[in-house]
């Protein structure tokens, strides 16, 4: 069972308020931006670069994860490493809310997400 629609238009407004508030400044944002899509249960939050070789195509670059439980009702955390790969982040694996895990992001304190 996924998120109810109350919930996924809560957790889609603190996310890009979240967005919003880290976003660089206006004259940075056609070389580096930030962003987020929300897929049921899963929201990801990704920077947006152009591709170096080709500056006119624009990349996304995934910085942090977290996917809804709903049967132990927390957030999982996920970081993706240099593999490309969602790893589990160790350090709190798992937060009961989505401000939690957003709170996690902003303080990076592993440098796992904004490096």
């Amino acid at each position: 069972m996924s998120l109810s629609e109350f919930e996924l238009k809560r957790t889609k407004k603190l996310v890009a308020a979240f967005v919003e508030k880290h976003r660089p400044e206006k004259h940075i944002r056609q070389n580096v931006d930030l962003s987020f899509r929300q897929d049921g249960q899963s929201v990801e939050i990704f920077e947006i670069r152009p591709v170096w070789i080709n500056p006119k195509e624009k990349i996304k670059i995934a910085i942090a994860k977290a996917t809804y439980v709903k049967t132990r009702q927390c957030w999982r955390v996920f970081w993706q490493r240099s593999d490309l790969k969602w790893h589990r982040y160790d350090a709190n694996p798992e937060v009961r809310l989505v401000e939690d895990f957003l709170e996690l992001v902003e303080r990076d304190e592993f440098g796992c997400f904004f490096g």
